[in-house]
Order: C-alpha cells, then structure tokens, then sequence
C-alpha cells in the first residue's frame, strides 16, 4: 500500500523546502507566496535499516524498500475556504492525502517574510485549521441538505446518516477538527465518501533555523499539540537542504560527526507510520529482499495480497519468523533448527518485522 502526505501550511514556512530535501527534487522555492502553484509530488524510499540486515544474512541480487509519497500543496491563507490566494483549489489537493503534515514556521528570519507579519506558530495554525474546518462545513452541509430531500424515501441509511451529519455539524461549528470528535464505526460509513481534511490525522512540522534560539517556539506547538492529541516532529528544512545535497558517504560522515542519529526524513516516517498506524513486514530470497507496508492488524492473507491479489486469493499459509530472530540466530536455517520458523494460517495477525514467504494455490 501507498503513504500519501500532503505537506500544509502558511506561505514563506518552509514546505518546498522541506519537500525538496526530504525528495532531493527541485520544487520552486522562492520568497513570496504562491510559488508552488501545482502541487509537486515526490516519490522517496523508506528508510529501514533491517533491509540491509536481512541481506547480509540471506544474499539477494537486489533491495527494494518501501516507499513514501510527499505532495507539496501550495501556502493557504486567511480566506482559502473562499477562494483567497487560489485556495479552493489548493484545498482540493488536501482530500485525496492519508495523513496532513503541517508545517508551522518556528523560526525568525529577516530575509524571508511572513504574510501575516511577525513569527506566532498558535495563530498560524489556527488559521490553516480553521480554513479546513470552513471547508468541510461546506461539504458537510451540501450533504445535508441533499439528504434531508431524500427522506421521504423512506431509507433507513439515508435517515442514520442525517444524525451524523448533524453531529458533525455541530462539532465544525465550534471550530474544531473531525479527528477529535468521538464516531463510532458504523457513524464514520456514514461520512467516509466525504474525505473531509480535518478528519485525517495531522503531524506537526515544526520548522526552526537554530534548535537553541528557536526553542521558546518549539514548546509553544509542543504543547498546543499535546492538548490536541497530536504528534509533532522539529526539523530544520536549512540543515535537511544541505544533507541532501551531500553524497551517502558524506552524509554518514555528517551524521556521526553531529551526533545525528535519524535524519529529517527518518523522524517524518517513523512518526507518519505510528499516526497511521502502518507496519512493515518483509520478504527474502535469492531475487530480492523487500518491504511491504500494511495496517496494524491485517491478517495474513490480507497481507499476502498487498504483493499480489491471487496471493490473497489462493492462500493456504504463511511461513513466517520474525527479524529479531533472524539476527539473532545469524541464518534462515538456524531459525528453523531453533522452532522459531513457523506456519501461520488465515487468522494469523502480520507484526511489524515479520519475515514472511506466502504460499498459495489458484
């Protein structure tokens, strides 16, 4: 399966800049708003050390990780949900994304300026949700409206979903986000098709030039985002454009001389994956040794179809250990003479880092 983040915030915060480090492309990057007019989408490896420990151990002709999609939307402002600055459009981009990073400027810089005029990362997110919020009231209330024409046919879905629709009304109205709103299983069927932007889960980016002088920033959305019930990662998009342009051996080099233990990159996947709720599990042999991505809690045969459909299709069983004891007992053949090899059938739950090879019959 695929990872979709779109990157969000205010103009001139650093999200071109940010996405072209983490993607090493060459999004337009400039100091005024709207440089980024189409939303610039890059394709990145996820990082994972265990690949390459799995292919010391079983030789492979080839590594292949999984991969992260970024999507670089263009800078919202006051006003978007109402067209200001192209935002209608820019907020459609929002809706086909799994997970928002927002991007939020904790960072005082001269040169570079502020469209709302001085460095307040609170008012600057505010702003961003509160344009979202607008946005999906908008949607929430073209569907109410067209359902409420419909109840008099009588149908019983038709008739569920009006209550939530309202509950969902209610709640945007207060100017707060979908994602902290309590919905059932069954209420969230009713809204699913809306795809609305402040129902998905939100990583705050909080962007700095110097980690010690910008601190006093970094606490303030630490907090705010901690009353949010949501995760947030510092990143310097100065430093990240400078690593990327380095050579590997050079960055290792970087890394180890800085203390440096997990790249920009590293810290955005790592926190992207446990808002998703994603896992990795892989698979090895002669040909390749590969990363898959699936959802906490995906059976076997589900995860066997991430890789092929008549996989899933024509499942029998899973033979399945998991990475820590491949290293720990150096070899396949060692793990099988230990009982640490085992066959997992339909109802088996995959775990982050099982190493699997499906076997299957249509």
């Amino acid at each position: 399966m695929g990872l979709n983040c779109g990157i969000v915030g205010l103009p001139n915060v650093g999200k071109s800049t940010i996405f072209n480090a983490l993607t090493s492309a060459k999004a337009a990057s400039a100091n005024y708003p709207f440089c980024t007019i189409d939303p610039n989408v890059g394709i990145v490896a996820v990082p994972d050390q265990r690949l390459d420990k799995i292919a010391e151990i079983i030789p492979t002709q080839k590594i292949v990780p999984t991969t992260v999609e970024f999507v670089d939307i263009a800078g919202l402002v006051k006003g978007a949900s109402q067209g200001e600055g192209l935002g209608n459009q820019f907020l459609g981009h929002i809706k086909s994304v799994n997970a928002v990073l927002h991007v939020v400027r904790c960072f005082e810089k001269s040169d570079i300026i502020h469209v709302e005029g001085n460095i307040h990362p609170i008012r600057d997110i505010e702003i961003i949700n509160t344009e979202l919020v607008l946005a999906d009231l908008e949607t929430v209330e073209k569907r109410l409206t067209k359902n409420e024409k419909l109840v008099k046919t009588g149908d019983k879905n038709i008739i569920a979903s009006i209550d939530v629709l309202k509950k969902v009304r209610e709640h945007l109205n207060c100017n707060k986000p979908i994602r902290l709103l309590a919905l059932s299983d069954e209420e969230i069927k009713h809204i699913e098709d809306l795809h609305l932007m402040t129902a998905k889960p939100v990583l705050y980016v909080i962007n700095v030039f110097d980690f010690e002088r910008d601190k006093q920033y970094v606490d303030i959305v630490t907090n705010f985002s901690k009353k949010e019930n949501s995760k947030c990662v510092v990143i310097s998009g100065d430093i990240e454009s400078e690593i990327a342009q380095m050579e590997p051996s050079e960055r290792k080099t970087y890394y180890k001389e800085m203390g440096i233990e997990e790249s920009g990159l590293e810290k955005l996947i790592r926190e992207t994956y446990g808002l998703l709720g994603l896992i990795t599990y892989f698979t090895a042999g002669p040909k390749e040794v590969k990363a898959w991505t699936i959802n906490q809690g995906t059976k076997a045969p589900q995860a066997a179809g991430v890789i092929h459909s008549d996989f899933e299709r024509g499942f029998i069983c899973a033979e399945t250990y998991n990475y820590n004891d491949l290293i720990t007992m150096g070899s396949e053949q060692k793990v099988k003479e230990k009982g640490l090899l085992r066959l997992e059938g339909k109802e088996y739950v995959v775990k982050d880092g099982d190493v699997m090879h499906f076997r299957f019959n249509v």
